[in-house]
């Protein structure tokens, strides 16, 4: 066999439990809501296929129903025979593009992080769950060998039905994590106590699923690391929980370690880029020491083929585990191995797809309009008939997007707009702390642009008569949308100039590198995260920020993962954060003082010492050009926030549809 010239490490084989992985790269655990009434839907089936097409060694699926406890709708069906058929379905069509299928062992316990408690949770003990305050009905001695039972059972089915193994999944907070944890688990029995006791249930079911499945069958382990819960466990824990498994070492076949949990530090688990790199591999390298013969896995914000190469040839691992970067390009290996790093959507790491799951509308991605379509890894768009002009007004992800998509169909596509730069809005958010990744998303748009003849005409803002002096047959206006002026914010005070919105703050701001004595306020009527970002810029500019909103909580328009680590790193920068007030009496800012009225009480306070106001403000959608081109005959649409303000998910897709329409 050849070694790839590229990545020779990550385009290597190896073996595990009996099986040959084809290369390195393991597709990570990731629900999909794909799964209806307990069988795989088409889209998952796409979804499979074009991952295992796009290169992928393996794929771990969402976690599948096998015991009496637990047999959720949105599960793949094993506990009994019923669901062979199903499970066969799934696995030869994986194991027709030459990758293997693993199936997820999991159970949630107590644990839940959507809104609302789990009326129907088990775990150690009855205790709260750190995060929604779930107490779980404890589980007797008998409840847990049964589900030890179905289990192991569960994984016989998936092999008979060509699955290649399984990965237990005790970490992330999950009911193994909760029985190995001394801060769940208060148990004085078998299952309790000690590290021994409370490692028993995992241990013994590792021991029981081997006994059912021989070899060759892939026993894979997830296991917490550190889960930022105080009293529960830590690195020096993990380390002792990966000494007394390496004992039973001859009886799995791989390892890697997670973080976070259900709690605060749920947004661990999916770390982002306001913090380092793969920032736990580290750890990983320091805990696989343990056994450093047992195959290892690199896991947590790898979304680059040399950061996997690398984790390889280090000591690190001997495999990669990648989840969000699979979402964004299926085909994510073999552009690596044909060195074709240009041509690859590149995950942002904004979790979206985590919303979008946990939300139940099924997995979407930012990058990515195409999850889980026929032949996601390999598309290539149905050309068109009868080729138009289309002339795409605006610079940003929406104008993009449509303009790559139309000329890959054969449209010849022209591109005008008033910035030199491309990316719009996203752009600027691309500067702002945390937002680097997002640049990808423009940068890729651009690159196909070019590459299928688009041309720009840029650095000039577009009147009608500019437009209609294309010759177009076609208009897509994506102008994006501007700021709009807050209820409170008087005529007299927006025309002052002297209260800007978060985004032109943000320009000024990044323009220069000097503090400013005295506190900014942002009035948060936004939601989103870049109003956070700008929040975080703002504490390298002035002594001291406030972010006042009229709602109850920070960050609507976030998922709860990032929500989390928005508020972590504002509480950590000093940020003070004032709830259900707004604005009132504007006059009092000429002595530096700002009035904000409670929404339901009516009570006034003040903020003192303002130097700087600013406003997240809903935005208002800049379609001035429709109504004259329209009027000259011209057919037009529009897409993205210049349609309405929306979110950069659906600011693709809807560009996506729009051009494969045209």
């Amino acid at each position: 066999m050849m070694t790839n010239p590229f990545y020779p490490s990550l385009f290597s084989p190896i073996q595990l439990g009996g099986h040959t992985l084809r290369n390195r790269i393991i597709h990570a655990s990731i629900v999909t809501q794909y799964v209806a009434n307990h069988a795989p839907t088409e889209k998952l089936l796409n979804y499979y296929r074009s991952r295992a097409a796009g290169g992928a060694a393996a794929i771990i699926t969402e976690p599948i129903a096998m015991t009496a406890h637990n047999r959720l709708p949105s599960r793949l069906r094993a506990w009994d025979d019923g669901g062979l058929d199903q499970l066969k379905l799934a696995a030869d069509i994986v194991n027709g593009e030459g990758a293997l299928l693993m199936g997820q062992v999991q159970d949630s316990g107590r644990g839940r992080h959507s809104v609302g408690r789990n009326d129907g949770a088990v775990g150690a003990s009855a205790l709260p769950d750190d995060l929604s305050w779930t107490v779980p009905a404890a589980l007797s001695v008998a409840e847990i060998e049964d589900m030890i039972i179905d289990w192991a059972k569960g994984c016989a089915r998936l092999q008979s039905a060509g699955f290649a193994g399984v990965e237990i999944s005790a970490g992330h907070g999950h009911l193994f994590h909760q029985f190995l944890s001394p801060w769940s688990n208060r148990r004085q029995d078998h299952y309790g106590g000690d590290l021994e006791g409370r490692g028993r249930f995992l241990s013994s079911l590792i021991t029981a699923i081997r006994a059912e499945c021989g070899y060759p069958f892939i026993i894979g382990l997830k296991l917490p690391a550190d889960d930022g819960v105080a009293g529960g466990i830590d690195l020096g824990l993990a380390t002792d929980i990966a000494a007394l498994l390496a004992n039973q070492a001859s009886e799995f076949d791989s390892w890697t370690w997670v973080w976070g949990a259900h709690a605060r530090s749920l947004y661990k688990h999916l770390p982002d880029a306001h913090g380092e790199r793969h920032p736990y591999l580290k750890h990983i390298a320091e805990l696989r020491k343990v056994a450093p013969d047992m195959p290892t896995g690199a896991i947590g914000y790898i979304t680059d083929p040399n950061e996997c190469e690398t984790a390889l040839t280090d000591g690190t691992a001997d495999v990669v585990f990648l989840g969000r970067p699979l979402i964004t390009d299926a085909a994510f290996p073999n552009k690596c191995e044909q060195g074709r790093e240009a041509d690859i959507r590149y995950c942002v790491s904004c979790n979206t797809c985590w919303r979008s799951i946990i939300d139940g509308s099924g997995l979407e991605c930012d990058n990515n309009p195409r999850v889980g379509s026929a032949d996601e890894h390999d598309w290539q768009p149905v050309g068109v008939e009868a080729p138009k002009h289309v002339v795409v007004v605006g610079t940003g992800v929406a104008a993009l997007e449509v303009a790559h998509t139309a000329a890959r169909r054969g449209h010849r596509v022209t591109v005008a707009g008033d910035h030199s730069r491309i990316g719009g809005k996203t752009a600027l958010h691309a500067a702002l702390p945390g937002g680097e990744n997002l640049s990808s998303v423009y940068d890729y748009q651009y690159l196909m642009a070019q590459r299928y003849g688009v041309e720009f005409a840029l650095g000039r803002r577009a009147s009608a008569e500019d437009v209609l002096s294309l010759g177009p047959d076609q208009v897509i206006l994506a102008t994006g949308s501007r700021s709009g002026q807050p209820q409170w914010l008087s005529d007299e005070w927006a025309e002052s100039g002297l209260i800007p919105s978060v985004r032109e703050m943000a320009a000024d701001l990044l323009e220069r590198s000097d503090m400013t004595e005295g506190r900014a306020v942002v009035v948060d009527q936004d939601h989103s995260e870049m109003t956070y970002a700008i929040a975080e810029l703002m504490t390298t500019r002035f002594s001291a920020v406030t972010v006042v909103t009229a709602r109850e909580r920070l960050g609507h328009d976030v998922s709860l993962i990032n929500r989390q680590g928005i508020y972590q790193r504002l509480h950590d920068l000093g940020v003070e954060i004032v709830c259900n007030v707004e604005p009132v009496d504007l006059e009092a800012l000429k002595d530096a003082q700002l009035r904000v009225q409670n929404v339901y009480s009516g009570a006034v306070q003040e903020i003192h010492e303002v130097v700087a106001l600013t406003h997240a403000s809903s935005r208002v959608p800049n379609n001035e050009l429709s109504a004259p081109l329209r009027e000259a005959g011209v057919e037009v649409q529009m897409v993205g926030d210049c349609r309405a303000p929306r979110s950069l998910l659906a600011t693709t897709r809807e560009a996506y549809e729009v051009a494969n329409h045209l």
